[in-house]
């Protein structure tokens, strides 16, 4: 496949994606939330992959992508075990035990593991002072985010579940970042769309054993489902995976991996922008200093690639002037 270029790319498409990545999968951790009082996570996941993915599939069809091609499908199985299995399933199961605040918190780790596991970018990434700069205050902003609440969760013993949640939430951390590097570093061939259909597909199928394994078709009252669970899975589908998801990938094939792994930062943000204006939630000073130090973050980390392109065009303008003389 023919992967976009920096060079080449609108800069509108990639402002426009950003702004999916990052709003919509701020919401998600709610509509996660919401899912699940009715589904169990397993299954929950596993419809909502494999119908994301089979929609993507028709898409892609329609559009006369090629549907099959051994190389892509491995490429788009590893990925999509990764990302989806190990990095938004570990963030499902675990918001049944964890508060989603510190579901939050741990899932910002993601950017900091983007910097350690990308090796072919250690130079670059480690040579940035503004980068790592950027990381660390980012993380900081997170913690002071949801300062209040972690207050409340460490004031008593953590139990044993929530011990585990933790740590598989660092597994999943890692899990996601390694699939994003791995499909950035290893571009399918064929369509985007059928790539990331199949990375849903085979994450779908994944969670059904894992489903079953967990006796979650003995557990679920289908007539019982509210239609905001519902509601909820439809979103997921549609937004989160269909179109965040979608944006995502094509992301991390234009940009630089460190500067797509802001939405981590910027998810918690918009979480509780969301709360505040549609669930009449309280904000605290705290609050409000925390997302003026990840948006401060966030900067510092983009600072290179502005200063990179701002140069590039310089020296574009110079030789534009130097030949019309």
């Amino acid at each position: 496949m023919n992967q976009p270029t920096q060079k080449t790319v609108s800069p509108l498409l990639v402002i426009s994606a950003f702004a999916i990545v990052y709003i919509v999968w701020g919401s998600t951790y709610f509509f996660i939330q919401m899912a699940i009082q009715d589904f169990p996570p397993m299954l929950m996941g596993a419809m909502r992959f494999l119908a994301a993915g089979m929609l993507m599939l028709l898409w892609g069809f329609l559009k006369g992508e090629p549907l099959f091609n051994k190389k892509s499908m491995l490429t788009s199985a590893v990925v999509g075990v990764l990302l989806l299995v190990g990095g938004n399933g570990a963030v499902i199961w675990v918001e049944q035990s964890l508060p989603s605040a510190l579901v939050a918190i741990m899932v910002s780790s993601a950017p900091l593991w983007f910097v350690l596991l990308d090796k072919p970018n250690w130079k670059t990434n480690f040579k940035s002072q503004a980068t790592l700069a950027g990381l660390l205050i980012g993380f900081i902003g997170v913690i002071l985010l949801f300062s209040e609440q972690l207050g409340d969760l460490f004031s008593g013993n953590a139990n044993q579940a929530e011990t585990i949640s933790m740590l598989l939430l660092i597994g999943g951390s890692i899990a996601w970042s390694s699939g994003s590097l791995y499909s950035k570093h290893h571009p399918s061939e064929g369509g985007s769309t059928v790539n990331v259909a199949w990375q849903m597909i085979i994450a779908g199928l994944v969670f059904l054993p894992a489903s079953l394994l967990n006796q979650e078709y003995e557990r679920v009252q289908w007539g019982q489902v509210s239609g905001q669970a519902w509601l909820a899975l439809g979103y997921l589908v549609v937004f989160g995976s269909i179109i965040a998801y979608s944006a995502y990938v094509w992301l991390l094939q234009v940009r630089p991996a460190t500067q797509v792994s802001t939405y981590a930062y910027v998810n918690p943000v918009i979480a509780v922008i969301l709360g505040v204006l549609f669930a009449n939630e309280p904000i605290s000073w705290t609050q409000i200093a925390g997302l003026v130090v990840i948006l401060g973050s966030v900067l510092l980390i983009n600072l290179p690639k502005y200063r990179q392109e701002r140069a590039a065009k310089q020296i574009e303008a110079n030789r534009l002037s130097i030949a019309s003389e």
